[in-house]
Protein backbone atom coordinates (compact mmCIF):
# COMPACT_ATOMS: atom_id res chain seq x y z
CA UNK A 1 0.00 0.00 0.00
CA UNK A 2 1.43 3.21 -0.97
CA UNK A 3 0.00 6.44 0.04
CA UNK A 4 0.29 9.78 -1.33
CA UNK A 5 -0.67 13.47 0.18
CA UNK A 6 -1.91 15.50 -2.49
CA UNK A 7 -3.22 19.41 -1.60
CA UNK A 8 -6.51 19.16 -3.50
CA UNK A 9 -7.12 23.18 -3.16
CA UNK A 10 -5.98 26.84 -1.97
CA UNK A 11 -7.58 29.03 -0.08
CA UNK A 12 -6.30 32.49 0.88
CA UNK A 13 -9.01 34.23 2.90
CA UNK A 14 -8.06 37.61 4.58
CA UNK A 15 -6.22 37.36 7.62
CA UNK A 16 -3.16 36.36 7.31
CA UNK A 17 -1.29 34.95 10.74
CA UNK A 18 -5.21 35.20 12.39
CA UNK A 19 -6.30 32.28 10.07
CA UNK A 20 -2.62 30.16 9.49
CA UNK A 21 -0.65 31.11 12.36
CA UNK A 22 2.37 31.77 9.88
CA UNK A 23 1.55 34.00 7.10
CA UNK A 24 2.85 37.51 7.11
CA UNK A 25 0.94 39.10 4.89
CA UNK A 26 -2.77 39.96 4.89
CA UNK A 27 -3.96 36.64 3.37
CA UNK A 28 -4.07 33.38 4.59
CA UNK A 29 -2.65 29.91 3.13
CA UNK A 30 -4.93 27.12 3.75
CA UNK A 31 -4.41 23.29 1.99
CA UNK A 32 -7.37 20.62 0.69
CA UNK A 33 -5.33 17.55 2.46
CA UNK A 34 -6.17 14.79 0.01
CA UNK A 35 -5.17 11.17 0.08
CA UNK A 36 -4.46 8.76 -2.86
CA UNK A 37 -3.95 5.16 -1.84
CA UNK A 38 -2.81 2.03 -4.39
CA UNK A 39 -4.10 -1.05 -3.25
CA UNK A 40 -4.64 -4.00 -4.72
CA UNK A 41 -8.33 -3.13 -5.36
CA UNK A 42 -7.38 -0.04 -7.74
CA UNK A 43 -6.46 3.51 -6.55
CA UNK A 44 -8.90 4.70 -3.58
CA UNK A 45 -9.13 8.63 -3.34
CA UNK A 46 -9.57 10.06 0.12
CA UNK A 47 -11.53 13.51 -0.23
CA UNK A 48 -11.24 15.18 -3.67
CA UNK A 49 -10.94 19.29 -2.86
CA UNK A 50 -12.07 20.69 -5.83
CA UNK A 51 -12.67 19.67 -9.01
CA UNK A 52 -12.14 20.67 -12.84
CA UNK A 53 -15.77 21.85 -12.78
CA UNK A 54 -15.21 24.08 -10.18
CA UNK A 55 -12.12 24.99 -11.81
CA UNK A 56 -13.95 26.16 -14.72
CA UNK A 57 -16.79 27.52 -14.19
CA UNK A 58 -16.89 28.54 -10.45
CA UNK A 59 -20.21 30.62 -9.89
CA UNK A 60 -21.97 27.77 -11.48
CA UNK A 61 -21.16 25.06 -9.17
CA UNK A 62 -20.16 26.58 -5.55
CA UNK A 63 -21.30 29.37 -3.02
CA UNK A 64 -20.04 33.02 -4.19
CA UNK A 65 -20.35 33.72 -0.40
CA UNK A 66 -17.65 30.93 0.47
CA UNK A 67 -15.48 31.90 -3.03
CA UNK A 68 -14.61 35.32 -1.28
CA UNK A 69 -14.88 34.30 2.23
CA UNK A 70 -12.66 31.33 1.90
CA UNK A 71 -10.31 33.27 -0.62
CA UNK A 72 -10.63 30.18 -3.13
CA UNK A 73 -7.69 29.62 -5.71
CA UNK A 74 -9.21 28.38 -9.00
CA UNK A 75 -5.98 26.46 -10.68
CA UNK A 76 -6.27 22.90 -12.39
CA UNK A 77 -2.78 21.97 -11.01
CA UNK A 78 -4.95 21.50 -7.19
CA UNK A 79 -7.31 19.31 -8.65
CA UNK A 80 -6.94 15.60 -7.95
CA UNK A 81 -7.55 15.20 -11.41
CA UNK A 82 -4.66 16.41 -12.61
CA UNK A 83 -2.51 15.01 -10.14
CA UNK A 84 -3.34 11.93 -10.04
CA UNK A 85 -2.65 12.06 -14.16
CA UNK A 86 0.84 13.31 -13.19
CA UNK A 87 1.57 10.18 -11.14
CA UNK A 88 1.17 8.46 -14.21
CA UNK A 89 -2.33 7.09 -13.75
CA UNK A 90 -5.66 7.53 -15.58
CA UNK A 91 -9.08 8.69 -13.84
CA UNK A 92 -10.59 4.90 -14.65
CA UNK A 93 -7.63 3.86 -11.90
CA UNK A 94 -9.52 5.83 -8.85
CA UNK A 95 -11.86 2.80 -8.58
CA UNK A 96 -13.52 4.16 -4.69
CA UNK A 97 -14.08 7.30 -2.76
CA UNK A 98 -14.06 7.52 0.43
CA UNK A 99 -15.30 11.02 1.68
CA UNK A 100 -15.04 12.39 5.26
CA UNK A 101 -18.13 14.71 4.46
CA UNK A 102 -20.03 16.34 1.50
CA UNK A 103 -18.80 19.99 2.11
CA UNK A 104 -17.82 22.19 -1.47
CA UNK A 105 -14.46 21.60 -0.50
CA UNK A 106 -14.30 18.37 -0.02
CA UNK A 107 -16.53 16.80 -2.74
CA UNK A 108 -15.61 18.80 -5.51
CA UNK A 109 -13.74 16.29 -7.91
CA UNK A 110 -16.45 13.58 -7.82
CA UNK A 111 -17.66 13.74 -11.26
CA UNK A 112 -13.75 14.08 -12.34
CA UNK A 113 -14.04 10.18 -11.60
CA UNK A 114 -17.43 8.89 -12.77
CA UNK A 115 -16.61 4.81 -12.70
CA UNK A 116 -15.47 5.24 -8.95
CA UNK A 117 -17.78 4.23 -6.03
CA UNK A 118 -18.42 6.84 -3.59
CA UNK A 119 -18.38 5.77 0.17
CA UNK A 120 -20.01 7.92 2.93
CA UNK A 121 -21.85 8.33 6.06
CA UNK A 122 -25.68 7.74 5.48
CA UNK A 123 -26.40 10.88 7.97
CA UNK A 124 -23.79 12.85 5.47
CA UNK A 125 -26.00 12.34 2.66
CA UNK A 126 -28.94 12.44 4.24
CA UNK A 127 -28.46 15.90 5.42
CA UNK A 128 -26.76 17.49 2.60
CA UNK A 129 -30.20 16.37 0.25
CA UNK A 130 -32.14 18.32 2.91
CA UNK A 131 -29.79 21.57 2.53
CA UNK A 132 -31.82 23.55 5.29
CA UNK A 133 -30.67 27.27 6.05
CA UNK A 134 -28.15 29.53 4.56
CA UNK A 135 -24.83 27.78 5.52
CA UNK A 136 -26.59 24.50 4.71
CA UNK A 137 -26.99 25.74 1.27
CA UNK A 138 -23.18 27.09 0.64
CA UNK A 139 -21.30 23.96 2.07
CA UNK A 140 -23.51 21.43 0.22
CA UNK A 141 -23.31 22.01 -4.05
CA UNK A 142 -25.67 19.19 -5.16
CA UNK A 143 -23.72 20.39 -8.62
CA UNK A 144 -21.08 18.51 -7.43
CA UNK A 145 -22.26 15.39 -6.28
CA UNK A 146 -25.69 14.73 -8.51
CA UNK A 147 -23.72 12.58 -11.29
CA UNK A 148 -22.67 10.26 -9.12
CA UNK A 149 -23.89 6.60 -10.52
CA UNK A 150 -22.24 4.53 -7.51
CA UNK A 151 -22.55 5.16 -3.90
CA UNK A 152 -22.34 3.13 -0.58
CA UNK A 153 -23.67 4.35 2.55
CA UNK A 154 -22.72 3.78 5.96
CA UNK A 155 -23.68 3.58 9.87
CA UNK A 156 -21.07 2.97 12.84
CA UNK A 157 -21.07 -0.53 13.46
CA UNK A 158 -18.68 -3.39 14.45
CA UNK A 159 -15.47 -3.30 16.68
CA UNK A 160 -14.34 0.22 18.02
CA UNK A 161 -10.84 1.60 16.76
CA UNK A 162 -9.10 2.97 19.94
CA UNK A 163 -12.55 3.77 21.80
CA UNK A 164 -14.49 5.72 18.37
CA UNK A 165 -17.03 4.09 16.96
CA UNK A 166 -16.07 2.25 13.41
CA UNK A 167 -17.17 1.20 10.36
CA UNK A 168 -15.15 -1.68 9.17
CA UNK A 169 -14.95 -4.04 6.03
CA UNK A 170 -15.94 -0.95 3.50
CA UNK A 171 -17.09 -2.78 0.56
CA UNK A 172 -14.80 -3.07 -2.09
CA UNK A 173 -11.97 -1.80 -0.08
CA UNK A 174 -9.15 -3.46 1.68
CA UNK A 175 -9.98 -3.57 5.56
CA UNK A 176 -7.02 -1.28 6.26
CA UNK A 177 -9.15 1.20 5.42
CA UNK A 178 -11.75 2.45 7.74
CA UNK A 179 -14.24 5.27 8.46
CA UNK A 180 -14.77 6.70 12.08
CA UNK A 181 -17.68 8.77 13.06
CA UNK A 182 -16.67 12.23 14.26
CA UNK A 183 -19.91 14.14 13.93
CA UNK A 184 -20.11 18.00 14.83
CA UNK A 185 -18.88 19.68 11.79
CA UNK A 186 -21.64 18.00 10.13
CA UNK A 187 -23.73 15.49 10.83
CA UNK A 188 -22.29 12.75 8.75
CA UNK A 189 -19.05 13.73 9.56
CA UNK A 190 -16.38 10.88 9.61
CA UNK A 191 -12.70 10.85 9.50
CA UNK A 192 -10.65 7.85 7.80
CA UNK A 193 -7.96 5.68 9.51
CA UNK A 194 -5.49 3.95 7.19
CA UNK A 195 -3.46 1.12 8.64
CA UNK A 196 -0.03 1.28 7.39
CA UNK A 197 2.98 -0.66 8.01
CA UNK A 198 4.19 2.41 9.91
CA UNK A 199 1.01 2.56 12.14
CA UNK A 200 -2.09 4.41 12.14
CA UNK A 201 -3.02 7.23 9.79
CA UNK A 202 -5.93 9.27 10.37
CA UNK A 203 -7.46 12.07 7.95
CA UNK A 204 -9.60 13.63 10.62
CA UNK A 205 -11.23 15.97 8.20
CA UNK A 206 -12.47 19.00 9.65
CA UNK A 207 -12.80 17.80 13.33
CA UNK A 208 -10.06 19.86 13.27
CA UNK A 209 -8.77 23.20 11.36
CA UNK A 210 -5.45 24.04 13.43
CA UNK A 211 -2.89 21.83 14.02
CA UNK A 212 -2.29 22.90 18.10
CA UNK A 213 -5.37 22.28 18.40
CA UNK A 214 -4.07 18.84 18.78
CA UNK A 215 -1.55 19.88 21.46
CA UNK A 216 -2.35 19.54 25.09
CA UNK A 217 -4.14 23.13 25.52
CA UNK A 218 -6.04 22.85 22.44
CA UNK A 219 -5.14 26.09 21.13
CA UNK A 220 -6.67 27.96 17.70
CA UNK A 221 -5.75 30.79 15.62
CA UNK A 222 -8.92 33.15 16.15
CA UNK A 223 -10.04 33.36 12.48
CA UNK A 224 -10.04 29.52 12.41
CA UNK A 225 -11.96 29.00 15.62
CA UNK A 226 -14.36 31.58 14.22
CA UNK A 227 -14.81 30.03 10.90
CA UNK A 228 -15.69 26.63 13.00
CA UNK A 229 -18.13 28.14 15.10
CA UNK A 230 -19.81 29.50 12.16
CA UNK A 231 -19.85 25.87 10.24
CA UNK A 232 -20.66 23.56 13.27
CA UNK A 233 -23.71 21.84 13.69
CA UNK A 234 -23.58 20.30 16.93
CA UNK A 235 -20.77 22.25 18.87
CA UNK A 236 -20.87 19.89 21.81
CA UNK A 237 -19.91 16.94 19.51
CA UNK A 238 -17.48 18.78 17.45
CA UNK A 239 -16.02 19.50 20.69
CA UNK A 240 -15.80 16.09 22.46
CA UNK A 241 -14.65 14.85 19.48
CA UNK A 242 -11.30 17.17 19.72
CA UNK A 243 -10.99 16.21 23.18
CA UNK A 244 -11.28 12.79 22.12
CA UNK A 245 -8.57 13.52 19.20
CA UNK A 246 -6.61 15.26 21.33
CA UNK A 247 -6.08 12.26 23.91
CA UNK A 248 -5.64 9.55 21.43
CA UNK A 249 -2.90 12.42 19.35
CA UNK A 250 -0.94 11.90 22.91
CA UNK A 251 -0.99 8.63 24.00
CA UNK A 252 2.18 7.05 23.26
CA UNK A 253 0.92 3.77 23.68
CA UNK A 254 -1.25 4.34 20.68
CA UNK A 255 1.08 4.72 17.32
CA UNK A 256 -1.63 6.94 15.62
CA UNK A 257 -0.77 10.03 13.72
CA UNK A 258 -3.63 12.24 12.98
CA UNK A 259 -3.77 15.36 9.69
CA UNK A 260 -6.90 17.42 9.14
CA UNK A 261 -7.79 18.80 6.34
CA UNK A 262 -6.54 22.42 5.91
CA UNK A 263 -3.41 22.81 8.25
CA UNK A 264 -0.68 23.56 5.52
CA UNK A 265 1.76 23.01 7.88
CA UNK A 266 0.84 19.79 8.65
CA UNK A 267 0.18 18.72 4.91
CA UNK A 268 3.60 19.73 3.77
CA UNK A 269 5.24 18.17 6.88
CA UNK A 270 3.43 14.55 5.75
CA UNK A 271 4.03 15.11 2.38
CA UNK A 272 7.69 15.34 2.73
CA UNK A 273 7.62 12.10 4.71
CA UNK A 274 5.67 10.60 2.56
CA UNK A 275 8.37 11.51 -0.81
CA UNK A 276 11.16 10.37 1.62
CA UNK A 277 9.81 7.04 2.17
CA UNK A 278 9.34 6.66 -0.96
CA UNK A 279 12.90 7.64 -2.45
CA UNK A 280 13.91 5.48 0.41
CA UNK A 281 12.06 1.89 -0.63
CA UNK A 282 13.16 2.96 -4.29
CA UNK A 283 16.62 3.29 -3.29
CA UNK A 284 16.60 -0.27 -1.27
CA UNK A 285 14.94 -1.88 -4.51
CA UNK A 286 17.43 -0.32 -6.40
CA UNK A 287 19.92 -1.62 -4.60
CA UNK A 288 18.54 -4.97 -3.92
CA UNK A 289 18.43 -5.64 -7.63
Amino acid sequence: MQIHHLNCGCMCPIGGSLFDGFSRGPKAHLVCHCLLIETEQGLVLIDTGFGLRDIKSPYSRLSPFFIHFNGIQFDKKYTALDQIERLGFSPRDVRHIVLTHLDFDHAGGLDDFPEATVHVMQTEIETAQDRRGFIARGRYRPEQWDEVQHWKYYSAEGEPWFGFEAVRNLDGLPPEILLIPLSGHTRGHAGIAIDTPEGWLLHAGDAYFYRHEMDSKGSCTPGLRAYQWMMEVDRKARLLNQDRLRALSSDRNHDVRLFCSHDAIEFKAFAEQSRTAQAQALSIGEKSG
